[in-house]
């Protein structure tokens, strides 16, 4: 018979964790070398609390970066990119998640690479890429973008093009202003949209 200790042990544990992976995020963004202890620390719960969730450093850096991208999602999912012309809400996505990256400018630069598969590198993008192609799909269907090029080559194109230019950015080669605008002049082209859209604002 399960005990009726179980469910609260259960949501202690999932506050624990969710304690240790708000900890990590900013302790990361602020001190790249950051240790478990240090963020054991940060979360108030112990060293082995943390190890108990994330047995390795490698485990709790993947946790941190499925937790960010969580949070682009979200923020995607929040400008409402089934609305208006496919081009403004394209590029209102890439502004969502150009915000989201924005305030972890460290952690991201840090930690943008873990040791991970392919697969499970594609697996935590999954989310982001999957509201791109539903945009880009709509602007084909609508005439607004050309049908020519698969949805998932423009998918890949797009995420390409959007590190590359964060890349510029943290490189101190172009201004964040240029780079984004950079970014929307050669998407716009690559997607052959038919009409300019108009310069998407940040809240």
């Amino acid at each position: 018979m399960t005990s009726p200790q179980t469910p609260p042990r259960r949501a202690d544990a999932r506050r624990s964790r969710a304690s240790i992976l708000d900890a990590a995020v900013q302790l990361l963004n602020a001190e790249p070398d950051a240790s478990m202890e240090g963020i054991a620390k940060a979360a108030g719960v112990t060293r082995q609390t943390v190890y108990a969730h994330f047995p390795s450093r490698e485990q709790l850096l993947t946790a941190v970066l499925d937790r960010v991208t969580e949070e682009a999602v979200a923020a995607m999912d929040a400008v409402d990119p089934d609305s208006g012309p496919a081009a403004d809400a394209l590029l209102r996505l890439l502004d969502a998640t150009a915000r989201t990256a924005g305030r972890y400018p460290v952690l991201l630069r840090t930690i943008d690479s873990p040791p991970v598969s392919p697969l499970d590198d594609h697996e935590r993008h999954a989310p982001v890429a999957e509201r791109l192609k539903r945009v880009i799909q709509r602007g084909q269907e609508t005439g607004e973008f050309d049908s020519h090029l698969s949805p998932d080559w423009l998918v890949t194109v797009t995420i390409k093009l959007g590190h590359a230019a964060a890349g510029e950015v943290d490189t101190g080669r172009m201004p964040d202003a240029e780079a984004t605008e950079a970014l929307r002049i050669s998407l716009l082209r690559v997607l052959g949209a038919t009409a300019p859209p108009a310069t998407p604002t940040s809240p």
